[in-house]
């Protein structure tokens, strides 16, 4: 059977299915859905929990094996299987439509994919788990659905939002759910049940954190170099992952970038901005950083950005904070500090272009 990923809740307060597949590349509706799946196997008594991810060479024998296996006290058990390529080839296709003629007694399949295209969606193994169990796809929310989906976990958090504050998140985390998940949980927490418009959730997501992602963009928008190397040494001693700072100025440079190109095309930046659906409060910043730099100094910004991306991922042997730090000092665009500055201003200015500009 298929269920809708707002359908799963009621669902799972029923008797549960022997298979379930979740799949999506939205990760933290898809996350939830597992969670929510896990959750009410436990309640079932599903105790015993076993994680499996099927990679190249994986043997499907072991999933049959394992579905036989009982523990000590014959426990009822959960088999959570992941299947990181969405694909499990032949064999793997057989040993999950042989394991949905005759689910095992007392154990529960979890089968999370990726998002499955149209070809596997007719694969036999495939229609044996909608026919036996439950396929749950989830999918990214669109753009235009984003500040109602804001608006829903605001209002589940305890918090009643303005319309301009709904807006104003939406803008901030731009389709990020799990960015989005994770500042209405610092906003519950921070500024507590009851009305919330744009000046309240802008005070509690700046005291939320001493150094904030969002804060270092607004600090290189700003120009204020030395304040954004000192912000990004607190993201990193604070453990904050490097992909999540590349996520916050990368999103805002190619924002930037569409808006100088834009203006170099004889566009008006005003409308330009409209469209974008950017906060009336911010186009002084955005207007403000659009002014130190040229369209196609914004555009090797870009490329600056797939080199960052490449050394986090360990394909370049370049240090990832470091280029984020050049990134963020390329946006500021800094005059030159003068002589016996302090030891940020010294690192920003070995950071900083010849002429105390970047120049692409």
């Amino acid at each position: 059977m298929r269920l809708r990923a707002e359908q799963l809740g009621e669902h799972l307060q029923g008797t549960l299915l022997p298979v379930y597949l979740v799949s999506g590349d939205e990760p933290l509706q898809l996350g939830e859905a597992c969670d929510a799946i896990r959750a009410a196997a436990r309640a079932a008594g599903y105790g015993n929990r076993e994680v499996i991810e099927a990679g190249a060479g994986f043997d499907w024998n072991g999933l049959s094996a394992e579905a036989a296996s009982l523990s000590l006290f014959a426990e009822k058990k959960l088999i959570d299987l992941r299947l990181p390529s969405g694909k499990p080839g032949r064999e793997g296709g057989k040993a999950l439509a042989e394991y949905c003629e005759a689910p095992p007694p007392d154990t529960l399949l979890l089968l999370t994919l990726p998002k499955l295209d149209r070809q596997q969606q007719s694969a036999k193994w495939f229609k044996a788990i909608d026919s036996t169990g439950a396929v749950i796809q989830v999918w990214p929310v669109e753009p235009g659905r984003l500040p109602r989906w804001i608006e829903q976990r605001m209002r589940q958090a305890g918090l009643a939002p303005t319309p301009e504050a709904v807006r104003l998140l939406a803008d901030r985390v731009e389709g990020n759910l799990l960015a989005a998940r994770q500042e209405i949980e610092k906003l519950a927490l921070l500024h507590g049940e009851g009305r919330l418009d744009a000046e309240g959730l802008t005070a509690a997501v700046a005291d939320s954190a001493r150094y904030d992602v969002f804060e270092l963009v607004d600090s290189a928008l700003r120009g204020e170099a030395n304040r954004c190397l000192r912000i990004l040494e607190g993201l990193r001693g604070e453990g904050t992952a490097a992909p999540v700072v590349l996520w916050a100025l990368h999103r805002e440079i190619a924002q930037l970038a569409g808006f100088a190109v834009a203006s170099a095309q004889g566009r008006s930046i005003d409308q330009a901005m409209q469209q974008a659906r950017v906060w009336d409060k911010r186009k002084p910043l955005l207007r403000q950083a659009l002014a130190r730099l040229r369209p196609a100094q914004w555009l090797a910004l870009l490329d600056q950005c797939q080199a960052t991306d490449a050394a986090i991922k360990g394909a370049s042997p370049e240090d990832p904070w470091l280029r984020l730090e050049q990134l963020a000092v390329r946006i500021a665009a800094p005059l030159i500090p003068q002589a016996g500055g302090s030891a940020a201003g010294s690192r920003a200015q070995a950071l900083a272009p010849p002429g105390g500009r970047f120049t692409g």
